[in-house]
């Protein structure tokens, strides 16, 4: 009976011994705290910048670069033409968003930066990111401008616009009278580029691009101050996505926006390039040959003719000179009225007469400066206009034979 008894207790023992080795269970490792943080996410799925190489090649050249390997060059643009010109501003959830009227409008305002070269002209580097439009502002009490960013402004998803202080060059500058702002034919009522040092002057810089919810906001001069400057009611639109690219409408109160999610994609290239050497070449071209030309055209010509676009730029230039000197006189009768006395007087009279005269001096390099673009434009659409003449005149007599 006591050996029975002890023979229990041993099988006892070992069946706590074999249960006290058994390995425990395998836990689940404790998630990891997300942190949310305000940045642009990462595209999901499907497109990288090859879409940008493929989608963009009918409409301009891809041009090798030593600084952004792969730029973009327009075609069909005029010796005037800037970026940001052909379309109109909306005001949307997004602050302000560009609409174009080209066809592929879609890309290059809307991810990117522009450049510009004397051999190139202007250039668009791809980038990534999607946004409402890429460019700073400037403004006064009756002036409105922007430029887009040059290559050198990063955009840093979390932070925003990083090297704001890089020089935006004259050049880059579109400028308009408040009230004509969100005219729908913008490039109608854009001063000629030969304004912009003057006008520069009177306005005052400012760039306001942040991410909010995830999205890319530029609300440039603001809401309010716009409303200010434009004399006029601004109606909000909300953005929504456009399933192509040129699907662009614009109705009561909502924009439809082309914006696919783009990858970034070192190995990818245009499947034709030309050389940055040889690109100057192409810019006198007027067909497209096989690796494409870069074809310059005159100001809106389907809509009038070149001296027509001429003078509409001469009577825009002349009418905002002279609303600068009327905004000047009255500047210097205020000073006048609020001095005590005759040597204050006098200084103010000095000093308004200096800037009076070097007003002037600008007006008139301005006026000069144009006239210059003005006969290379004509000179231009003279040889272009003797060469399809010329095509002319073979084919009839090729018809004849």
């Amino acid at each position: 009976m006591k050996k029975h008894i002890l023979f229990i207790f041993l099988g006892l023992f070992l069946m706590a011994s074999c249960q006290f080795y058994f390995p425990p269970p395998t836990e689940a490792p404790p998630p990891v705290e997300q942190y949310p943080v305000e940045r642009v996410p990462e595209p999901a799925v499907g497109l990288d910048v090859s879409y940008f190489y493929e989608s963009l090649s009918p409409y301009g050249i891809w041009v090798y670069h030593p600084s952004h390997r792969y730029v973009w060059v327009p075609s069909r643009m005029s010796l005037s033409w800037r970026p940001y010109t052909r379309g109109q501003w909306i005001w949307t959830d997004y602050g302000w968003t560009w609409s174009s009227q080209f066809a592929w409008g879609w890309a290059p305002f809307h991810y990117g930066r522009w450049g510009w070269e004397s051999d190139l002209g202007w250039y668009w580097v791809p980038g990534t990111v999607w946004g409402p439009c890429w460019v700073t502002w400037r403004h006064s009490d009756f002036y409105i401008g922007w430029a887009p960013l040059p290559p050198g402004v990063r955009f840093v998803p979390g932070v925003g616009i990083r090297n704001v202080n890089v020089r935006i060059p004259g050049r880059y500058w579109v400028f308009v009278d408040g009230p004509n702002f969100l005219h729908p034919s913008l490039n109608r009522y854009v001063f000629p580029y030969e304004r912009n040092v003057t006008i520069i002057n009177y306005t005052v810089h400012q760039t306001n691009i942040i991410v909010r919810n995830n999205r890319v906001h530029n609300e440039g001069i603001g809401y309010e101050r716009a409303q200010r400057i434009t004399k006029k009611n601004i109606t909000k639109h909300a953005l929504k996505d456009a399933q192509k690219a040129d699907q662009r409408r614009i109705s009561a109160g909502t924009v439809e926006v082309y914006k696919p999610n783009i990858k970034r994609n070192e190995s990818a290239k245009p499947k034709n390039t030309v050389r940055r050497e040889d690109a100057k070449s192409r810019m006198t071209e007027t067909k497209t040959t096989a690796g494409g030309a870069i074809i310059r055209e005159v100001p809106d010509k389907k809509a009038e003719s070149l001296k027509e676009a001429q003078n509409r730029e001469i009577q825009l230039i002349e009418r905002s000179q002279q609303k600068e000197m009327q905004d000047l006189e009255r500047k210097r009768q205020e000073k006048i009225r609020s001095v005590q006395t005759q040597a204050e007087k006098a200084k103010a009279e000095k000093e308004y007469k200096e800037k009076t005269s070097q007003l002037k001096k600008s007006h008139e390099v301005e006026k000069t400066q144009i006239k210059k673009r003005h006969e290379k434009e004509t000179e231009a659409k003279k040889k272009e206009t003797e060469k399809k003449e010329g095509t002319k005149k073979k084919v009839k007599k090729k018809i004849k034979k």
